[in-house]
Order: structure tokens, then C-alpha cells, then sequence
């Protein structure tokens, strides 16, 4: 296998830029394909320990760091990876994205950017300041790049800049990449040597809700019912999974694809609510023939997306469902032995706030590429088996 290069995760959450570390060398969309162990997570660090509880099932070779990344030197990071200052190759890791989503804006401090979780964008510029790795890859909900965050954003940018490290920023579409998911995050990539770092192209299209151009020399976006296609069907549904309660009947009557606007006087349901009174999300169910919309972290009890099939209740009442965790992992790209620890909101709130594995993948893979990792690793393969 040869020697693996050396990774530390920040922020690592669920593992989902981790998974995609360890299996950049892996095939794309090839279900189960672990890679050849180009890259390894030395150490991961997270304050919540549910998360790191995860990880630790599932990255059983990476050292794991809990605590308040304030509070936590570069140098116990480093120690705990077993490695000095510019001997990691990479160093990944997306600050808890809460501060900059749009899902906050309710709050004026986040409207106004005034969240004091925000300052971990500059915990991340210090580690790599004081770690000194060949090239970092940050990740974030798209909200970073918005107006209202623009002196933060440029601070990040301006701070990593002055370390040399050339940033180049850029909002993916993780359908884009693969995943059965409308999921767009920012992703700001930088190397030592202060080359420009050129993002992967997209290899698959479809229309979004931004974008109705589809590009015919791709594939196709990978729809829901694809991606759930040959998952088990599991009846009766369990009653944390049923939709049921205040909107229970109307979630039931909603088509797939639709949401509350359904009960709207402009469509064809109840007529019980107003235009535009509510988020998006609010009684959103799936469409099929379609990629999902993000999966939400912390969602309410109204919010989807939901499944498109109904359920019967115990009294034999229809009912829209939530999602499975298999389902979720599907929706993720993730493997679907991984295994996440928690309650199933525990599980929703940990992938919800993860990075869909193939989309990691792409853009660690087009990295470790333009470093010239692949090329070297495909040459010692080559001498192995000539």
C-alpha cells in the first residue's frame, strides 16, 4: 500500500470530509470501494463527543482530540497526530456552519453577523498558520460567501492569503458530483508552495432551482428513488418515523415534490395556508424522479424533506414518514455500513451537518492530483505490478 500521507481534521464532525480523505483514491460512485490508502486521518477533533463517538467507530486508526478548538493548542493537535509543523499534508475541516446558515437569520445577531462562533474561521487560519501543512481545504454552508458575511469572508481570505497559501473559493453543487442531493456549500482551498488550486469540473447536471440549463455530455443527476432503489422496505414504520399531529393529514395529502404551498389558494389542496408564509422546507416532500433537497441538521417536526411514500398508522391512517437513517447515509453518499452513534436526531443532526462524501472526494481528489500524489502513487503501483 505504501506509505500514507498524513491528514489532520478539524471541526470533523460525522467524518465526512475525513471519509472522503481516506477514500479520495477510490473510485467515484463506486459503492464500497475504500481506495488504496493514499491519505490517512492522523487526528480529529471536535468539542461534541457524540460526534467524535462516531468517528471513532469508523476511523479506528485516527487519534481523537474533544474540546473547544479556542481552547486547544496547535501543538496538542500536533502531538496527538504524532507529527511536527509542516509535516501534514493536508488540513481539513468545516467551522460549525450555524453562525453564516440561512436557517438562523431569524436571530438579528446572525442577520448582522454577529454570532461569536464566527471567530472559529479564525481559529482555522491559526492552525494552519502554526501547522504549516501543504495545502488545507475548508468547507462551509454557502451563506459565508452572502453580503451580509462579507467582512468575515474577507478576513478568512485575507488572513490565509497573507500565509501564502493562495486561497481560491468556489460554491459546489454536490448533485454536481454525484450525490442524489441539491446540497451547495463553499469550499476555500490553498497550498503552501502558493500555486492556484483549479476545482474539479463537474461530471454530472441536471436543473436545479437556480439553474434549469442541463448539460447533455454529463450524466444525469442521481435522482432519490435511485439512490434508495434497492434499500430494504421496512413495514409497519416506526412511530418516531410518522409525520402525524397537527399537520398530520395535510403532510399526507401533499404530493411528492410539493410542500405546504400545496394548501395554498394558488394549488389544489386545503387552501390553509398563505403564500409564502413558510420556510421552503416546511411539509416538503420528496420527489422521486428528482435529487433531494439538503438534508436538514435540526429540523422541526413539519420540516422535510420527508419520503413521497405514505405510511399507515396503527389505526390505519395515512401518514407521510421521515427519512430512515439509511436513507440519510444513501442521500449522503456515505457507505451504508457507516455507523453513526446517537439517537436518530442525534444521527440527522451529524450527517445534516457533514459533507456528502463524493463531493469531499472530488475536490480532495482534484488536490491531491494537482500535487501530484496520484501520479506518484499510480507510478509506484505501476513498478509493483510490471
Amino acid at each position: 500500500m505504501g506509505e500514507q500521507l498524513p491528514v489532520v481534521s478539524l471541526f470533523s464532525g460525522a467524518g465526512g470530509l475525513d471519509l472522503a480523505v481516506e477514500r479520495a483514491d477510490a473510485e467515484p460512485l463506486v459503492s464500497g470501494d475504500p481506495g488504496g490508502g493514499l491519505l490517512r486521518v492522523s487526528v480529529a477533533t471536535d468539542y461534541n463527543e457524540p460526534a467524535l463517538q462516531t468517528l471513532k467507530a469508523n476511523f479506528h486508526d485516527a487519534a481523537t482530540l474533544t474540546g473547544d478548538i479556542r481552547q486547544v493548542f496547535t501543538e496538542q493537535i500536533l502531538d496527538a497526530a504524532g507529527l511536527c509543523a509542516e509535516e501534514p499534508v493536508l488540513l481539513v475541516g468545516g467551522p460549525p456552519c450555524t453562525p453564516f446558515s440561512k436557517s438562523g437569520f431569524w436571530l438579528e445577531q446572525k442577520r448582522e453577523s454577529r454570532d461569536p462562533n464566527a471567530s472559529l474561521l479564525d481559529e482555522y487560519v491559526r492552525i494552519v498558520r502554526e501547522s504549516r501543512p501543504e495545502a488545507f481545504i475548508l468547507e462551509n454552508v454557502q451563506g459565508l460567501t452572502y453580503k451580509t458575511h462579507k467582512a468575515q469572508f474577507e478576513r478568512l481570505l485575507r488572513g490565509l492569503g497573507e500565509l501564502g497559501y493562495n486561497p481560491q473559493w468556489k460554491v459546489l453543487l454536490a448533485a454536481d458530483y454525484g450525490v442524489p442531493q441539491l446540497r451547495r456549500r463553499v469550499f476555500v482551498v490553498g497550498r503552501r508552495d502558493g500555486e492556484k488550486f483549479e476545482f474539479p469540473e463537474p461530471t454530472h447536471s441536471g436543473w436545479s432551482e437556480r439553474d434549469r440549463r442541463i448539460d447533455a455530455t454529463k450524466i444525469p443527476h442521481v435522482t432519490a428513488a435511485q439512490a434508495f432503489a434497492d434499500l430494504p422496505r421496512l413495514v409497519p414504520a416506526s412511530l418516531d418515523e410518522i409525520v402525524d399531529g397537527q399537520y398530520g393529514e395535510l403532510a399526507a395529502e401533499i404530493p411528492p415534490g410539493q410542500n405546504y404551498l400545496w394548501h395554498t389558494e394558488r394549488y389544489d389542496g386545503r387552501n390553509q395556508f398563505e403564500w409564502r408564509s413558510r420556510y421552503w422546507t416546511f411539509l416538503l416532500r420528496l420527489d422521486p424522479n428528482r435529487p433531494s433537497t439538503t438534508l436538514q441538521a435540526q429540523p422541526g417536526p413539519w420540516v422535510g424533506p420527508f419520503h413521497w411514500e405514505n405510511v399507515l398508522t396503527s389505526s390505519g391512517e395515512e401518514r407521510a414518514r421521515r427519512l430512515r437513517v439509511n436513507e440519510m447515509l444513501r442521500l449522503m453518499s456515505f457507505p451504508d455500513d457507516f455507523k453513526i452513534s446517537g439517537t436518530r436526531s442525534d444521527v440527522q443532526r451529524q450527517l445534516g451537518n457533514a459533507v456528502p462524501l463524493e463531493l469531499g472526494k472530488a475536490v480532495v481528489r482534484a488536490l491531491m492530483d494537482q500535487l501530484g500524489y496520484l501520479d506518484r502513487r499510480q507510478a509506484v503501483r505501476d513498478v509493483v505490478f510490471a
